[in-house]
């Protein structure tokens, strides 16, 4: 998902609505929008504005908030490891339905910059759906299900050496990254000839 860029934070009144009004509710339902936060603080703006919502009695205008997950795997230090991580650090994911007291209540949250895609006077865009689905699939809950990605370190062009294996010790140049399976695709040269082997990421270093 390509995230559109930052937008400057307003501390207008004027973009901000007083948190004592009365809540209006938003035409159509609850739809999901994406926040920038502060890096490495999404879980605990997260359970902020979850409690703030709870707080102010606004939870039938609120869905839940979402920090899509994945599970990595790569070398370090010689060893395969496998571990969590963020897949767009520095954002969030949250269902509502868009009004002023919510809009007030999120943007006031510590380590909250604001909604993406919003500006002077104008509200932020919802995800389209196609995009809600995709997030949905990236909830922390299903990581299990979709197993680990394997995070490849090296870019075409590369010079690298086999450590293990049938080619091990024999060095040549990345020709091609094939992500989805988490290999590598190798030229080495053979007798003269070169020849493309593909090999797992881990079993490689560079030169």
């Amino acid at each position: 998902m390509i995230l559109p860029e930052d937008a400057e934070k307003q501390n207008s009144s004027e973009n901000v609505a007083e948190s004592g009004s009365e809540p209006t509710a938003a035409t159509g339902g609850k739809k999901w929008y994406v926040i920038k936060v502060t890096a490495g603080q999404e879980e605990n703006i997260k359970k902020a504005i979850e409690r703030r919502v709870k707080i102010e009695g606004l939870d039938q205008f609120f869905g839940q908030v979402i920090i899509p997950m994945e599970k990595v795997t790569e070398m370090v230090k010689g060893k395969r490891v496998t571990r969590k991580t963020k897949l767009y650090p520095g954002y969030i994911f949250a269902e509502l339905e868009f009004n002023d007291q919510l809009h007030y209540l999120v943007r006031s949250t510590p380590g909250v910059i604001d909604f993406v895609g919003a500006g002077p006077r104008k509200p932020p865009q919802p995800l389209p759906e196609h995009e809600v689905q995709q997030i949905l699939g990236l909830r922390p809950e299903t990581m299990d299900q979709r197993g680990p990605t394997t995070r490849i370190r090296f870019s075409r062009g590369d010079r690298v050496k086999i450590r293990e294996g049938s080619f091990a010790g024999m060095e040549g140049e990345v020709a091609e990254i094939l992500e989805q399976k988490g290999t590598v695709r190798v030229m080495l040269k053979i007798f003269g000839r070169d020849v493309p082997v593909e090999v797992e990421s881990w079993q490689l270093e560079a030169v």
